[in-house]
């Protein structure tokens, strides 16, 4: 049996696993993993879709440029949310991880871990790629929140109910006193 034959056949295992371990570093995991619709559950379905999409072209070897998108997908989500760098972009290279363990647990398999040593540049070219992605994201980010402090925005969005404040500015000066 040749890899890509091989990878093929084992698509849904390893799908199955490689999205249950990146839902898995969410603090709502068991959410993300249960509700299948996408409107309710945006991350879990975005994780799912781009994962999917990226195994597929990593399958077919395309251009890293055709992996951007799934990429996007998955990454964009990570980068806005409290990931650092390495746990942003560790799902990508989870992939070798997942297709070894599915590999070494069945028999039939086991002679093409070999032959791994392609598939697993490909991913972490992919890796890499999800990198350039999650610090595009980040730079964003801080581009907006500098946008928001110089229009003053950020008062806003960042401060509190003025009630809240309020309360806590007097607790503060009942500490004091």
């Amino acid at each position: 049996m040749q890899l890509i034959e091989a990878l093929k056949n084992k698509k849904k295992e390893i799908l199955s696993t490689w999205v249950d371990r990146t839902l898995d570093s969410y603090v709502s995991s068991g959410f993300f993993k249960r509700a299948q619709d996408k409107f309710a559950n945006p991350v879990g379905a975005n994780i799912r879709e781009g994962l999917s999409k990226l195994y597929d072209l990593l399958l077919c070897k395309a251009d890293q440029k055709e992996m951007m998108d799934p990429l996007d997908q998955v990454i964009r989500i990570r980068a806005v949310q409290e990931f650092t760098p390495a746990q942003a972009v560790a799902p990508i290279l989870e992939l070798k991880w997942v297709v070894k363990q599915v590999f070494t647990a069945d028999k039939k398999l086991r002679p093409l871990l070999i032959e791994l040593d392609s598939f697993d540049c490909d991913v972490d070219r992919a890796a890499l790629a999800a990198f350039d992605i999650y610090t595009i994201c980040r730079e964003q980010l801080y581009q907006n929140r500098i946008s928001e402090l110089k229009s003053g925005r950020s008062i806003l969005t960042d401060s509190g109910c003025p009630s809240a404040l309020d309360r806590q500015g007097k607790q503060h000066i009942s500490k004091l006193q």
